[in-house]
């Protein structure tokens, strides 16, 4: 047996628990490395220790820097902030990894290998937010303060390039809106040029699109792209309409990764409306358990899981329902273990 690699488990709120009972057993049948320590955040963590990020889920993260996450819910308008954000704050994680590949073959967009790269703790997605009140109301004006800074585009365009270059790709794409917020993206844009000129003009080609017209072009014609990297909120935006690419955000995983530790999750919401039915697709979240299996190092395992995603889904044609199959989530993991065990 491979030696234990400690981890933290948050299986998350609505249909979390469902998919992350199903990932640990496909996780158990590849004999992963991870020994779990479990906690609670969001909408679990309030109910159990009257916080989103309770003080013993951070502590954990703190020891292990390594976690692996369900779907936390976050009420919109109001409530508590984001535990997802806070995650991000806490343990300095910059970069946010979406690889988004078509694993059905035949839908309205084939062939798509995407990397999409978002920056992860600055720009405008933060919440640095308050609002003036005017003549009694107190909601009379909005206001939002975004904030890059040259570091933290450094850090995550050094980043998308080693990762890019290590995986064989031919070439990145900056997404940004320079023309408008000639600031605030315009630092993210000029950052991205002199940092490939400066280390990797001889490794992987650089070019750059205005982030409206990016979505237009992903629409069009995807394939013209490689691999995507952003400012915050454009990256937030970006990586959900790659992800419609390729069936929706049940099929995308992500990872974020930073100085002080490593979460990979799946990015879809909890979807309250059919927690406890047994229906919930968990690819996404078994995606995001390759991601940390690559992560530490054990290449041949997260092989071995995609392929037996892949061959479930397209020769065993085993699906749960917002794929268009008929299987529960029992029926399709049972199927990507049997994979496993006879691959």
């Amino acid at each position: 047996m491979s030696m234990r690699i400690p981890a933290t488990l948050i299986a998350g709120d609505g249909i979390g628990p469902e998919i992350m009972d199903a990932t640990l057993e496909v996780l158990d049948a590849l004999d992963a490395p991870f020994e779990w320590d479990s906690q609670v955040a969001g909408l679990g963590g309030v109910k159990t220790a009257g916080d989103p990020l309770p003080a013993a889920t951070l502590a954990s993260i703190r020891t292990t820097r390594l976690a692996l996450k369900g779907p936390l819910e976050t009420p919109s308008g109001g409530g508590y902030r984001s535990s997802n954000v806070r995650l991000r704050e806490a343990f300095k994680l910059y970069a946010n990894m979406r690889p988004t590949k078509t694993l059905i073959p035949g839908g309205r967009y084939d062939d798509i290998d995407l990397l999409v790269f978002r920056e992860n703790v600055e720009g405008l997605y933060m919440g640095y937010e308050h609002y003036i009140p005017i003549d009694g109301d107190p909601h009379a004006v909005a206001i939002a303060t975004g904030v890059n800074t040259r570091q933290g585009a450094r850090n995550i365009l050094d980043y998308t390039f080693r990762t890019a270059i290590a995986l064989g790709r031919k070439k990145v794409t900056v997404v940004h809106k320079a023309n408008i917020m000639k600031a605030l993206t315009g630092i993210f844009l000029e950052t991205a040029y002199l940092l490939h000129k400066e280390k990797y003009a001889d490794q992987i080609e650089l070019n750059d699109v205005i982030v409206d017209a990016c979505c237009m072009k992903l629409v069009i014609n995807p394939w013209q792209f490689d691999t995507l990297v952003t400012t915050n909120l454009f990256g937030d935006i970006l990586s959900d309409l790659a992800a419609g690419l390729v069936g929706g955000l049940g099929m995308a995983p992500g990872a974020n990764i930073g100085q002080d530790a490593a979460i990979f999750e799946a990015v879809h919401g909890s979807a309250p409306d059919i927690a406890g039915k047994g229906i919930a697709n968990p690819t996404a979240l078994m995606l995001a358990a390759a991601l940390m299996l690559d992560h530490v190092g054990e290449h041949d395992k997260a092989g071995r899981l995609r392929q037996a995603l892949s061959d479930t889904l397209n020769i065993d044609n085993i699906r749960t329902g917002d794929l268009g199959g008929r299987a529960n989530t029992e029926a399709f993991t049972a199927a990507v273990v049997s994979r496993i065990n006879n691959g």
